[in-house]
């Protein structure tokens, strides 16, 4: 079983006060300020401007529904997986995650479920990893690695709190999943289309085998469920 980490800021308590005292702020913080300290924290006030990001040059770019095997010629060793979108909303803030799938379409187990709370697969062929972009995560995956088990690596965008904030994904726009290969070669590239107020978390694409040989599925459909219960749509145990 896997608990999913809440994304917040550990409430200030008696023991975090000299640390915030030595640094340079205006006035000590004291047994006083602590409740309005912590009430800060806790509190949904809005959500600083955030910078517009431009993804990257997409070359290789296939429509919604679209399949496509990875690799003509030789095998890239590795891939990495770059996702990257914008908000229009500023309080949206959008997770990545990836699922790896056996045959019958269920996680191996529930490490087999990578995301900012999990940052790496048991056999360590997929990793996950923020860019200098708060709007652009990187999955790498080692597919000489990976093991034989897994059939396909689904990925996930949600967006934290969405159920409870009433947020969804006509506030995002964008959207983009991108593969390259070892020698930074763009393979694939999809650029989502379809935001959908009815959605909170999107699978934008998948990676799968067939045949032996390993295909790219432009989804681009989502669910009004949250990363929880993506985990039990896929077969994680969460607490």
């Amino acid at each position: 079983m896997i608990q999913i980490p809440e994304k917040t800021i550990p409430a200030f308590h008696s023991q975090t006060i000299l640390s915030l005292n030595t640094q340079k702020v205006r006035t000590a913080k004291s047994s006083q300020t602590i409740l309005q300290l912590n009430q800060n924290l806790h509190s949904h006030s809005p959500a600083p401007t955030t910078p517009s990001y431009r993804h990257p040059t997409l070359k290789n770019i296939v429509q919604k529904g679209q399949k496509i095997a990875l690799f003509t010629n030789s095998v890239s060793p590795s891939v990495d997986v770059l996702l990257g979108w914008n908000v229009k909303k500023t309080a949206c803030d959008v997770d990545v995650s990836a699922f790896l799938l056996g045959a019958n379409q269920k996680v191996l187990g529930d490490s087999w479920f990578v995301f900012y709370g999990q940052p790496q697969s048991p056999d360590r062929s997929v990793s996950f990893e923020t860019l200098s972009t708060n709007q652009c995560e990187k999955i790498h995956i080692q597919l000489n690695q990976l093991n034989s088990v897994v059939q396909k690596i689904v990925f996930v965008l949600t967006i934290n709190e969405a159920l409870t904030r009433n947020l969804n994904f006509s506030m995002i726009e964008h959207a983009y999943i991108q593969i390259i290969d070892s020698n930074q070669h763009e393979l694939v590239s999809f650029p989502m289309s379809d935001y959908y107020e009815s959605v909170t978390s999107m699978m934008i694409g998948e990676i799968y085998l067939h045949n032996g040989i390993w295909k790219f599925h432009a989804v681009g459909n989502g669910v009004k469920e949250d990363l929880a219960g993506l985990c039990r749509r896929y077969g994680v145990n969460v607490s």
